[in-house]
Formats: C-alpha cells, structure tokens, sequence
C-alpha cells in the first residue's frame, strides 16, 4: 500500500487484499481497487483510506451510514447482519465459523472477496443449543452459552430463572443464555465419606467425653437432593452430630465404652429415617474414637492394669494349685509303689551326676573295688520286691 501526493496530482497503489475509500473533502467518492489509482488534484482535495477486506470486518456504524447513502454500494461490499432480542447470528468466511453474533447487536463485513454466510438461530422457544451449532461456537467465549459435562457418575440439573425444568443424564449439554438465567449444577451420585470430627458431650454419668465418627452416604434422587436442602453433606453433618449427643447423653461412659456397636446401630437408624426425605441414603456409620479427658484416662489405665495384675495371679495361684495337686498325686503313687520311689531317686542322682565334673573313688581298707561302692551306694533289698508268680 502506497500513497503519493505531489504538486497537482494523487496517487495510491492497493495490494489484492485491499481497498480504498476515496473521499473529496471528507465526502465518499468510491472505492478504491487493487493496483495504481492517478488523479488530477491541484487543490488536495482528494484521501485515501486503506481497509483489508479478506474476512474482515467494517464497523457498523459506518457500514449502516453507507448503506443509506450509497445503497447498492454497501449491497454489494458489505454484510450487515442484525441479531433479534431474542437472536443470534452465526456468520461464516468461506464456510468456516467465524463470528457469533449477539442479541440486540449490529455487525457487518466485508464480501468482497469473502464469501460470507449468515444463519439466524431463534432462541426464544428451543434455548437448547444443536450439536453441529455447539461444534462451531467457541462455547466459553461466547458469553451467552452456559454448558457442562456430565459423567457417568454424575447428575445434572437444568434450573432456568430459578426453575427446576429437567434431570440431565451423562453427556454433553448446553443452552442459551439469551434473556434468561441458566445453570447446570452437577451432584456425584458416588458414595461419599463425612467425617463426623469430635465434639465434647457430657455422658448420663457427667463425664466429658469427645466421640469422633465416619459415615458413608450417597444421593439417590438428585432432584429431590437439589430441592431440598441447600447442602446435603452439611445437613446430614448436623443430623449424625445430634444423633451422637442423644446415644452419648443416656448412657453412662461404662455403657458407651463396652456397647459402641449399639451406639453406631442407634445413630444409623436415626440419620437413615431423616436423610430419606432428602433424596440421599447411608451406608456405613462408625464410632471412631471416643477421647477421654486425661485424669479419666488415667484412672482407666490403672484400673486395667489393676486387674491385668489380679488376673495374672489369679492364673499364677491355679498353676501352682495344678502343680501341688500333681505333687501330692505323685507322692500317693510312691507311697503305694516303692520301686516308682527307687525310680525317682535314680532321676534324681542322673540330675546330681549331669552337674559333677569329677568323681574320686574311696574303697577304704577292706577293698572291694568300684563293683563293691556301687553295691554299697544302692541296694534294692530283695524283700521289697513284688512277689514272683510262677505260671
């Protein structure tokens, strides 16, 4: 682009992508083509302004003012495309998605060497947004679509103007917001965990304890969950809160630490009855710890270890009882059969011998040898035997 002026003539030089508009004292002439422009003017009347004109686009105010002047001038080189309240307009260059109109709203471009392509989707009835419309829109840009993914675990619900209108299903959905307030709100219909943290309750015995618990819940009727509590996870918090209080404020700390099982019974049946009604059920419902304030722990401890102590001797006492019951069994044995006696001597001096090291012989004088010390040593004294039978 090229623009010459010397002392009685104008000259302007346009690429192919270009035009012109040629004014004479601030007034429209023409337009300006591609290639060399000469003309005569020794008063400088004459300007140019350059414009690119390939999928462009003209500011609609001058376009809308040069349609009114020069009618078959804007027919020719312009597109003015004029979105309804409840309108959009989608224009294409060449078959390629471009531009998203917007209601109430004036654009215009140029058609030079473009061609250019308009399609007017009406709002007012059908606010859901078409799959090949959907695929042309650079939906988060264009401001007056509202769209959400849903997956397989999830529900969606289409609330317009504060109105509950559908349930929607997995997938992708969108809808105009053109006149209207439209969100899409998404529940897990996953099982989700609560955790209950601790909360200090006095027991029917006045002992200050805090009880910590876990439940598991999942939402079963989506609208119903939507509609009627503003946070379902927050309620279902409050309701297992006062459930604890009621099992914890009846029964004694004696009661609570020997019947937790009955307490997670107790609380499952009061938060299961109320949670119905708000589109959610639950599933699992524990007692996590149960704190004890620090001189009641200690007690506790020294009361176990108490009767840890009594119990350990209790078992040392029957174990000695079972030992001596066995003893005097043994002895009633021996007393009855004395060669069991010479039996138990005979282990008795196998035990001493393991701990001898050495052993000197002493025969004295009157000799005899070792055969003559062992003979000495033990006896077993042919009367004391058991009589012979003869068969």
């Amino acid at each position: 682009m090229t623009v010459q002026r010397n002392w009685f003539s104008f000259e302007v030089i346009l690429k192919d992508d270009e035009r012109a508009f040629l004014t004479r004292e601030g007034r429209f002439v023409k337009l300006v083509g591609p290639g060399k422009y000469s003309a005569f003017d020794p008063g400088h009347e004459l300007a140019a302004e350059i414009v690119k004109v390939v999928r462009a686009e003209i500011p609609a105010e001058r376009a809308l003012m040069l349609a009114k002047a020069h009618p078959e001038f804007a027919a020719e080189h312009f597109e003015i495309v004029q979105a309804g309240p409840t309108q959009v307009a989608l224009v294409s260059f060449d078959g390629d998605p471009k531009h998203l109109v917007l209601p109430n709203t004036t654009r215009a471009f140029w058609k030079t060497l473009t061609k250019v392509e308009v399609e007017r989707i009406e709002t007012a009835e059908d606010f859901r947004v078409a799959r090949q419309h959907l695929n042309k829109v650079d939906a988060a840009r264009a401001g007056v679509i509202v769209q959400a993914v849903v997956e397989a675990h999830e529900a969606a619900l289409l609330i317009v103007d504060g109105e509950l209108k559908e349930r929607l299903g997995p997938g992708r959905h969108a809808f105009w917001a053109v006149g209207r307030a439209v969100r899409l709100p998404k529940i897990d219909l996953r099982p989700q965990p609560l955790e209950v943290t601790a909360q200090e309750i006095l027991t029917k015995d006045r002992v200050a304890i805090r009880v910590t618990l876990t439940a598991f819940y999942k939402v079963t009727d989506p609208v119903l969950a939507a509609t009627s509590t503003g946070d379902l996870g927050n309620t279902l918090y409050r309701l297992v809160q006062f459930a604890i209080r009621e099992a914890v404020a009846t029964r004694t700390l004696d009661d609570i630490l020997a019947a937790r099982d009955a307490i997670d019974r107790e609380v499952r049946e009061f938060v299961t009855e109320r949670v119905r009604v708000l589109g959610a059920e639950v599933g699992e419902i524990g007692v996590k710890d149960v704190i004890l304030p620090g001189d009641i722990r200690e007690l506790l401890n020294k009361v176990v270890e108490a009767e840890r102590v009594a119990k350990a001797n209790l078992i040392r006492r029957q174990e000695e009882t079972a030992a001596t019951r066995s003893l005097l069994n043994t002895a009633k044995l021996m007393e009855n059969n004395p060669l069991l006696l010479r039996l138990k001597e005979l282990e008795a001096l196998e035990k001493l011998v393991e701990k001898v090291g050495r052993i000197d012989l002493h025969t004295g004088n009157q000799g005899g040898g070792f055969e003559a010390l062992l003979s000495k040593l033990y006896t077993i004294e042919a009367e004391t035997l058991p009589p012979k039978v003869n068969g």
